[in-house]
């Protein structure tokens, strides 16, 4: 044991940290890089010819943190365009005052970072573009000032829009939907998940204790944590799954079901939510005691109160034509979000939580109504497995 926690600590000191990247998103990285690069160059060079400074070289640099670690605030369109044109100015201006030694070299990469921080545009490959500024060949050293727009701003540029595009394309979704800060209820209460546990003060005021710039984006650094405390939580409550908690006996509806019946049932069953199901009892849509009432103040008479326009509601209208909703499909939300009977509840935390639902369909692999979660149950299944877990005080 002992030497294997020395071998980790060489490991870490010598930077060879644990490699978390699939082989899918190395590929998707590599071929953006190559893709970007070859765009910024081949572009540059059909515009200003063969013997133009056509692709700076820092370039390279660049394209490996746009691709390779796109969520790190160094690889962002601020830093990247505002860190490679002004270190391009810094290393010409030194260049030109100093000429080309290794001290002007130093004294350029060093004054270009200095900038970097006030400006808030820190991009390694900078410190590259300063120094290739004054210890580049004559050509380089000819265009002066000019260095910075063409190659230096127009690669940079072209590389970003590549790698942008890529993203979209690539990504077209957020892995991990951003943590939602403040309350639902446009009250002063902080969202659910910064009452306890960890809090944007708590990480804001870590980051200000390490006093390092960070190679993460401070929103992707709060989305690994809390990942990384809902696994916690999977490893404590993971054996709790939807099938053990759910409510099986449930009362359904259907598109075409009455307003008044689904009403009825509402009220007959002390419950606020009813399932939509189609024939194959299959989710449709969720029709709650809130829906109703969002219909019923639709109604374009000011002087009726708010029952009297829920009665009106309710009321079936005579004949084909119906200048209101007549059946649940036509009031009900859609789409809905379902779980399954595996699905471990804790999974379900943040959209019962975060996402304000109370209630959660769960659904079997034929994707078949099969149950019902609801913000009780879930309160109940945690405390159950807290209380389980602890030990025993006699």
């Amino acid at each position: 044991m002992k030497n294997a926690l020395e071998e980790n600590r060489w490991l870490l000191w010598l930077g060879l940290q644990r490699q978390t990247v699939d082989a899918r998103e190395r590929a998707r990285d590599v071929v953006g890089a190559v893709l970007g690069l070859w765009v910024a160059g081949a572009l540059t060079w059909l515009g200003w010819g063969a013997s133009s400074p056509w692709l700076a070289a820092p370039m390279g640099a660049s394209a490996v943190l746009l691709f390779g670690v796109p969520s790190s605030p160094l690889a962002q369109p601020w830093p990247m365009m505002v860190g490679n044109v002004m270190a391009a100015l810094v290393g010409v201006a030194v260049f030109q005052a100093m000429g080309s030694t290794p001290t002007s070299a130093a004294l350029a990469a060093g004054l270009a970072l200095a900038l970097m921080f006030p400006l808030r545009c820190v991009h390694p490959p900078g410190g590259a573009v300063a120094i290739t500024a004054v210890l580049g060949n004559s050509t380089v050293h000819e265009i002066g000032f000019s260095f910075a727009l063409m190659p230096v701003a127009l690669n940079s540029a072209l590389l970003l829009a590549v790698a942008l595009a890529w993203r979209r394309i690539t990504r077209p979704a957020p892995v991990h939907a951003p943590v939602i800060h403040g309350s639902r209820h446009s009250t002063a209460d902080p969202a659910p998940q910064d009452r306890i546990g960890l809090t944007t003060a708590d990480l804001d005021a870590a980051l200000r204790d390490f006093n390092q710039l960070v190679d993460i984006d401070r929103d992707a650094l709060e989305q690994i944590l809390r990942q990384a405390q809902m696994q916690a939580w999977q490893r404590r409550f993971g054996s709790v799954r939807c099938a053990d908690i759910m409510s099986r006996d449930l009362v359904t509806v259907e598109f075409a079901t009455p307003l008044n019946e689904a009403w009825s049932l509402l009220h007959r069953h002390r419950i606020r939510a009813l399932p939509v199901v189609d024939r194959a009892r299959r989710v449709i849509g969720m029709v709650t005691l809130v829906d109703f009432l969002k219909h019923a103040q639709l109604d374009p008479r000011d002087h009726l109160s708010l029952g009297q326009r829920i009665r009106h509601l309710l009321t079936p209208t005579p004949g084909i034509y119906s200048d209101k909703s007549e059946v649940v499909g036509q009031i009900m939300t859609s789409p809905v979000q379902t779980a399954t009977e595996q699905e471990s509840v804790v999974e379900l935390v943040p959209r019962l939580s975060d996402q304000g639902l109370h209630h959660i369909p769960v659904v079997d692999d034929e994707r078949r109504l099969s149950g019902m979660v609801t913000q009780s149950d879930l309160v109940a299944a945690l405390y159950l497995a807290q209380v389980s877990g602890q030990p025993s005080s006699h």
